[in-house]
């Protein structure tokens, strides 16, 4: 047995293509042999990724629609956000993988397979240059070998130890056409939760494309899911009473759960190094993950590229950040505070721009006491310092 390929990408969603078109994009990886293996060929719009950057980044010339003002309401505190320097973008998921796909066939050296991946295998094995090799089984029992594999696949459900905290972001959108112009494409409705709390933390997400194209989402931060019925209703029930729109066709749906949680995933053993969700890049607080992905996939990047071990894991940032979702997910499992009063509270008493900074974890250490003091110290205090005794 030897290696066969240089690097193996095993998950071809958000942290796997933009790991590959990181390497695609760049002259160093031009004579590395790579694989990508996903059991999907990727042809669907399957989801839409929403995130805010200051300057564009790689994947800028399929950005769909981007917003410099948003909209915050609330039954506590509303008002528009104005977000510079920052940028709200949004990705459709069909123009990121045509768009990775297309710069893929260009490149020789690097090999789709559409297969199912079974599991991760680390062998201990003399070869030129390494004693050690990383590889996948695929489900007919076939072992490919690399230097590193990439993974970015959940091969088992997430279980939350007694100590963590396992929520999930659960949410469904209609991307919806009217009969006549009901929007103002120029801004977008960040949160609104002027919806039934019932469940938990709810809210809606309005990102108008056009004066008569808005994607609408219901969203919700619980423990656990609900019918899937209820969504389509509360769907309808706010496009009816808060946009007061009556007229209009779906044009797409989409419908996700994202893992809102403190649980320690693994970043690497051995040489299989672990990305997206399964390396978690999804933040705890907000559910949030493309730009933490492509933090992690461009950092993985360098370091390959400088010969550093890949054995890397969180910043002293992310590690801060960590501890920050670990308070709220704290007050939100102990239903302390209502997540749509900590939301209000927050934006009302502090710049959206530090927010945003806050939530990328690339605020400073004085944003970060400002954002703090603006919820009630009762509630907070108690829950950080528990939080902080979990880490000793």
């Amino acid at each position: 047995m030897q290696k066969q390929y240089d690097y193996i990408i095993a998950g071809a969603g958000c942290a796997g293509m933009s790991l590959l078109m990181r390497m695609v994009v760049d002259p160093f990886f031009a004579s590395k042999k790579i694989l990508v293996v996903d059991a999907d060929a990727k042809q669907q719009n399957d989801r839409t990724w929403c995130f805010w950057e200051t300057a564009p980044d790689l994947f800028e010339p399929i950005v769909h629609h981007q917003w410099k003002k948003l909209d915050f309401y609330s039954n506590h505190f509303s008002s528009e956000l104005s977000i510079e320097p920052y940028t709200y973008k949004m990705i459709r998921g069909i123009d990121f993988y045509n768009y990775v796909k297309a710069s893929v066939s260009k490149s020789p050296n690097i090999e789709w397979r559409n297969a199912t991946v079974n599991k991760l295998v680390n062998t201990t094995f003399e070869f030129v240059g390494s004693n050690e090799i990383a590889g996948i089984e695929l489900v007919d029992g076939e072992i490919i070998y690399a230097d590193y594999v990439f993974s970015s696949i959940l091969f088992e459900p997430i279980k939350a130890a007694a100590t963590e905290y396992h929520f999930l972001q659960h949410f469904k959108g209609w991307e919806i056409k009217t009969a006549t112009d009901c929007f103002d494409s120029s801004k977008a409705v960040f949160m609104d939760f002027r919806v039934s709390q019932e469940h938990g933390t709810t809210f809606m997400y309005v990102l108008p494309t056009s004066p008569n194209t808005a994607l609408v989402e219901y969203t919700l931060f619980t423990e656990q899911l609900i019918e899937d019925a209820a969504y389509d209703m509360a769907l309808k029930k706010y496009i009816g009473e808060k946009l007061q729109i009556n007229d209009y066709q779906i044009l797409h749906e989409e419908k996700g759960v994202i893992p809102m949680t403190t649980k320690k995933f693994p970043y690497y053993k051995g040489g299989n190094i672990y990305i997206g969700i399964a390396g978690g890049q999804a933040k705890a607080s907000s559910g949030y993950a493309f730009k933490f992905i492509q933090k992690r996939t461009a950092a993985l990047i360098d370091a390959i590229k400088k010969g550093k071990d890949l054995s890397f894991g969180k910043s002293l940032k992310d590690s801060k950040g960590h501890l920050y979702d670990a308070v709220l997910l704290n007050v939100l499992h102990n239903r302390k505070m209502p997540g749509d009063e900590i939301f209000a509270s927050i934006f009302k008493k502090n710049k959206a721009s530090n927010v945003l900074a806050f939530l990328d974890n690339e605020s400073s250490l004085m944003t970060d006491l400002k954002i703090m003091s603006s919820v009630p110290t009762g509630i907070f205090l108690p829950a950080a310092f528990h939080e902080m005794k979990q880490l000793m």
